[in-house]
């Protein structure tokens, strides 16, 4: 059981698990169901036995949400869809945010993490999992302006409408939450209430042109995996940390993408990309999370158990459970 008091959340300490599923407008189904394989590898169990009271309620609470017309614009693809569901998981999140819960999101892509808590967000596809991104920290950044973002990712997910070539908006949540670029009204709801100065990238690797310049030009502190393999993960967050919170003072906003983690560690996700981080360097980071006492909001994304073999499926499933239970306290002796 955590005994680590924590600077902002109330006893009891309560997280909230919140249902999304969603499909929509990419190849690679299957990224719903990595919320549902998390729940049922016994996660709520080893929190309940951390300490927290959970609260779950299932999977299914945006599903009737839809779009019957929802053309492209200009290269954004679903872009009413993936914006309703965003703006639904936000205000559902919000209520929990308010209650002095701890927002946590599982979730299928990066898109999520606009506005959930601990979203069990069966998204089908990664745009719309994706664009929640925008969901979950504005969530967090409603009760907590200060808040600092904690990104760990393979990606950026920084394209700006100008930037993208895909046009999928799993590649931008972090523009919409910084206010970068072209304005899109159907994506209003969205405050750009991050700074820069709060947001620091930790294993990145797979970038687009245009996400390398945005990066340089807004001063958007990020750790590759250059810097990681250069000084090791113990200073990588140290450095992090003194970035976007020097006095330990801030609420935290941990988003994690397990591909962030290599391959060979996380094999079943959509988007992997070898020379990652190693399980120890993905489970340090949420130690040290936890260890601040400042952790108020986590999501953990890119489970897809429809993209690997059972064992391979049975093994991110697992790692997705211990990183979510390291930042919430478990811990190896």
């Amino acid at each position: 059981m955590t005994t680590l008091t924590s600077k902002f959340l109330p006893n009891p300490k309560t997280i909230a698990i919140v249902g999304c599923p969603f499909s929509g407008g990419q190849s690679k189904i299957g990224v719903d169901r990595g919320p549902i394989h998390l729940v049922e590898a016994g996660l709520i169990t080893r929190l309940e036995e951390l300490g927290w009271h959970v609260l779950f309620d299932g999977h299914h609470q945006f599903e009737e949400i839809s779009a019957a017309s929802d053309p492209p614009v200009g290269k954004l693809k679903n872009p009413r869809l993936v914006s309703r569901v965003c703006e639904s998981v936000a205000n559902a999140v919000g209520t929990h945010v308010r209650n002095g819960q701890l927002p946590v999101t599982l979730g299928g892509d990066h898109s999520l993490v606009c506005k959930c808590l601990f979203t069990t967000c069966s998204l089908g596809s990664l745009n719309e999992i994706c664009s929640q991104a925008m969901g979950t920290i504005s969530g967090t950044l409603s009760s907590y302006p200060d808040a600092c973002v904690i990104w760990v990712d393979a990606h950026a997910d920084i394209n700006t409408a100008e930037t993208t070539s895909s046009g999928n908006i799993h590649g931008m949540p972090v523009s919409f939450l910084l206010g970068l670029g072209e304005k899109i009204p159907e994506y209003a709801w969205v405050k750009p209430l991050l700074r820069p100065e709060r947001l620091v990238y930790i294993g990145l690797r797979d970038l687009d042109a245009g996400e390398k310049r945005i990066l340089r030009e807004n001063n958007i502190k990020a750790f590759s995996m250059h810097e990681v393999d250069k000084y090791g993960i113990g200073r990588v967050m140290d450095m992090a940390l003194d970035h976007v919170n020097p006095n330990r003072d801030l609420p935290i906003h941990l988003s994690f993408d397990v591909d962030a983690l290599d391959p060979s560690v996380a094999p079943s996700t959509g988007t992997p990309v070898r020379g990652g981080l190693t399980f120890r360097e993905g489970h340090y980071i949420c130690e040290v999370i936890h260890e601040t006492g400042l952790l108020v909001a986590l999501d953990l994304m890119e489970v897809n158990p429809s993209l690997a073999d059972p064992e391979s499926v049975r093994q991110t499933v697992a790692v997705g459970c211990s990183l979510v239970c390291s930042a919430l306290g478990e811990t190896l002796l």
